[in-house]
């Protein structure tokens, strides 16, 4: 026997919601691709998330074997800052539903500290084990850029789940080393499990078509994805535009939507103009994710100068395009991008480093191929079918069970 049902609290951030828009992003296509891939495998996974506007269903199927069910906590349009204090109302409402539909859960699965707060209370109830994956944390957060601040209920949680969680995930060694060094977690109780990429949509395809389809000329192209918030450095990438001598023409695409208002994008234009790039530069803003592909292989690089970031999805997701990237040497990515392989990692914010190894990859074609091929073959061994047979082994090993099988029947 195995775990058969997991329940996965995902308290903020809604698998249903588009990436690259508001606080949406990373963290939501991990769940979303994680419940599926585990849902395929015969397990069946409910995801609770908070009510929120836009929602249409209060529990909506997604996949095999897999639901989304939205439960009121606070208002719809509620900031994120102030949810702190509906944690309660969603955990009464979370027991609520389970207890009307006689739902019994092998393991509970948290996703970010909201979500640990309640997770850690309805494996109490359940009697299951509690396993977390924080995604981002606190203490790092606070750390990577001057001017981060965080809740100060965020660290104080983190530590507690810490303490009293069954099993951490961990997508790097670097985010295991900082929960035993700055939280005090019991390293055993870590377990490192990648995060994954679906390499039936992100692969390959023929430049030339794809840029035919975007309306895009000849020149090299230079692309950012993700939300355009501070944390993302996306400044680095302008300055980085503007230290470039090539004799190639290049162009920064910006896909994805600032998360807080348009502050961000407002700071990136005015930065853009300063540099004499406001013509080089355009803003796609949010596009669906199943587009992405589309975009990553019609780039030349992929350019991921965040402060910090705890795994590096967008970096997966372009590799497995066969793009290269270069991105600073933070968190997860040195996990993700092979430095003089699939890209270059930077140690340091610094535009005229970034400028030079962006240069070296876009002014040799061959260099670029070889980049790309070794890309597409180190994305080819996360795909979430690996990891989704990883996370259900966890799952079994902390129930007693025994570790699944794909020919079990």
């Amino acid at each position: 026997m195995t775990v058969e049902r997991a329940a996965f609290i995902t308290f903020h951030a809604c698998p249903l919601a588009a990436p690259g828009q508001g606080k949406s992003g990373g963290m939501n296509v991990y769940v979303r691709q994680l419940a599926a891939a585990l849902g395929e495998k015969g397990m069946r996974i409910d995801i609770f998330t908070r009510e929120h506007a836009g929602v249409s269903n209060h529990i909506e199927t997604i996949g095999p074997n897999v639901r989304v069910v939205h439960l009121k906590a606070g208002a719809p349009d509620a900031h994120l800052g102030d949810l702190y204090a509906h944690l309660p109302e969603f955990l009464s409402e979370l027991n609520s539903f389970r207890e009307a539909e006689g739902l019994e859960y092998g393991a509970v699965h948290s996703h970010y500290w909201l979500s640990a707060w309640v997770g850690q209370e309805l494996a109490k109830a359940a009697g299951a084990p509690h396993v977390v994956t924080f995604h981002t944390l606190g203490h790092i957060k606070m750390q990577s850029r001057a001017g981060e601040i965080e809740p100060e209920e965020r660290t104080q949680v983190e530590a507690e789940v810490m303490a009293s969680a069954d099993r951490i995930v961990a997508f790097s060694p670097h985010e295991k080393d900082a929960m035993v060094r700055l939280y005090q977690a019991a390293p055993e109780k870590v377990s490192l499990v990648p995060c994954g990429v679906d390499l039936s949509v992100f692969r390959p395809l023929d430049q030339k078509s794809v840029r035919a389809r975007l309306g895009l000329n000849g020149e090299k192209i230079l692309l950012y994805v993700g939300r355009v918030e501070p944390l993302k450095g996306l400044d680095l990438l302008v300055e980085t535009a503007a230290q470039m001598d090539s004799e190639e023409k290049v162009r920064m695409m910006v896909v994805g939507a600032d998360a807080n208002g348009d502050k961000e994008m407002d700071r990136v234009k005015q930065l853009a103009k300063e540099r004499d790039l406001d013509k080089q530069i355009e803003f796609v803003g949010q596009v669906d994710h199943s587009e992405l592909p589309l975009y990553y292989n019609a780039a030349d690089v992929c350019v991921v100068p965040s402060y910090y970031e705890s795994f590096g999805l967008v970096a997966l997701e372009s590799m497995a395009c066969g793009t290269p990237v270069v991105a600073t040497r933070v968190g997860g990515l040195p996990t993700i991008v092979h430095h003089g392989r699939t890209g270059y990692l930077k140690s340091w914010r610094c535009p005229e480093a970034f400028a030079n190894s962006v240069e070296m990859i876009i002014s040799s074609d061959g260099l670029q191929q070889s980049m790309g091929e070794a890309a597409r073959r180190r994305a080819e061994g996360m795909g979430w079918d690996n990891v989704a047979g990883i996370m259900w082994d966890e799952y079994a090993v902390l129930t007693g069970n025994t570790p699944h099988d794909d020919n079990e029947t």
